[in-house]
């Protein structure tokens, strides 16, 4: 099979396949300012490869897979709020505490444990990497955690938050499926004949469990936003994308009535409206409501009409690997149709995605959950990095928990925003600055969990 998919289907066998690649090659593919760094980890330790365009070194930190499980279970503690709400959660004991996180508690975040961490990964090649955008090559527990949140010093005792040394704040980050994934990405990379600006895909018609005034004024909100002209002047209540466990794709299609079930997210139209506000002299396209479907998408695709965007936004729930049950693929929860079918069930899978005909320059998920895993079955980047890869995009922005709607505009406009207001700026330092410009508000956008879902996956520069 494996034989079949590298003579079918070359340019999807470069991107999944983890071939050895020699440093010599890696360097070539490497600009001047950039540094990549690969992870290994051990029972006994975890292994640092850092190449850069002229050099190349390795070190061996001292921490095992147990030990790196620990340490980044503890700071996804003070990341995510859904570490807490499982019965079997063990956050409290991992962070040394006699209780439970309270109602109106903040995460609390392990700052010693983020010095720590960066100390022991990225300590000894400081001077090799100082300057750099940093292309990472993550596994095992390294490909949970993004990597912004570490600390390159110990913050000063009760400090301003605006100013605690985040990794965020100096380096630009990149995150990468694989190393031979680079020279893949970069050859098949082209500039996009994409004559159109940007298309956003959101707000899908979800009812929400309808057992509470919440999720009934959320869906009503919901089914009045059909376009960014319709959106209130005062949006809906903000709530995160929390997917809940369905009971889908049973007999080959999603089961409609449990989808709907799903949190309406007419928040997500005021998100897509305003990045597509950003673009100009034209302004981007978005579709909403009861147009978001798969049947929408497909047709599109089909039509090559999908391929005429540079920018393709997707908001609304995203589920991992195995996080819908009855599933074994990652995807996107769109606008269900009255009855599934083969083709639309409301559920856009990896396998699907690959399918689309896609000349994007990047496909931003800001959706929960879209990087990643902690499920033995799901992969880092969920499989639907590399589905995108596929279908023809350059890079994606992806999300690593529950997104905060608010903290989604800002981060996404800041980076379109970055990205037109400097040519010469690549994706990396555009997210860089726009994540850097939301912490310095302070204030809850400067908390971690706030800012710190979003990561680069894919081609750095534009």
């Amino acid at each position: 099979m494996d034989r079949t998919i590298a003579a079918q289907f070359s340019d999807y066998a470069a991107l999944v396949t983890k071939a050895p690649i020699a440093i010599e090659d890696v360097q070539k593919q490497l600009r001047s300012n950039e540094a990549m760094l690969l992870f290994t980890t051990t029972s006994r330790a975890t292994f640092v490869w850092t190449v850069t365009r002229a050099d190349v070194r390795w070190h061996a930190a001292e921490l095992g897979e147990k030990q790196l499980i620990e340490a980044v279970g503890a700071l996804r503690c003070g990341l995510d709020a859904e570490a807490w709400l499982d019965k079997a959660s063990t956050c409290a004991q991992k962070l040394g505490r006699k209780n439970s996180l309270g109602a109106d508690e903040p995460l609390p975040f392990d700052q010693e444990r983020a010095v720590a961490l960066y100390q022991a990964l990225l300590g000894p090649v400081a001077r090799d990497i100082d300057g750099k955008e940093l292309i990472l090559v993550p596994s095992g527990p390294l490909a949970t955690l993004p990597f912004q949140v570490l600390l390159t010093e110990k913050p000063d005792a009760g400090g301003d938050r605006t100013k605690v040394p985040w990794l965020v704040r100096r380096f630009a980050t990149t995150v990468l499926p694989s190393v031979s994934s680079l020279k893949a990405l970069r050859q098949v990379a082209r500039k996009t004949a994409a004559s159109k600006p940007f298309l956003g895909v959101g707000n899908p018609l979800l009812d929400g469990d309808g057992s509470s005034d919440l999720s009934m004024a959320r869906a009503k909100l919901a089914r009045q936003i059909q376009t960014c002209a319709a959106i209130p002047p005062q949006p809906a209540q903000v709530a995160q994308r929390n997917l809940r466990a369905v009971d889908a794709l049973s007999g080959g299609t999603a089961d409609i009535a449990q989808l709907r079930r799903q949190m309406p997210l007419p928040e997500t139209a005021l998100e897509l409206c305003a990045v597509a506000n950003t673009f100009s002299p034209v302004k981007g396209d978005v579709v909403l409501a009861g147009d978001a479907t798969e049947t929408k998408m497909k047709a599109l695709g089909q039509s090559g009409d999908l391929a005429k965007y540079r920018v393709l936004h997707f908001a609304t729930h995203g589920a991992l690997a195995g996080q819908v049950r009855g599933s074994i693929e990652p995807g996107l929860i769109l606008s269900p149709p009255t009855a599934p079918t083969s083709t639309d069930d409301g559920y856009l899978s990896s396998s699907e995605i690959s399918g689309l005909k896609l000349d994007a320059d990047w496909v931003i998920l800001s959706a929960c959950n879209t990087a990643g895993g902690q499920a033995a079955n799901s992969e880092a980047f969920s499989g639907l990095a590399r589905a995108f890869f596929y279908a023809g995009t350059r890079a994606l922005l992806v999300s690593h928990w529950a997104v905060n709607s608010d903290a989604a505009v800002a981060i996404t406009t800041g980076t379109i925003d970055a990205m037109n207001g400097h040519p010469d700026v690549g994706r990396a330092e555009a997210l860089r600055r726009s994540i850097s410009a939301l912490v310095a508000k302070g204030g809850e956008n400067a908390r971690p969990g706030t800012w710190a879902p979003f990561v680069l996956v894919g081609a750095s520069a534009m």
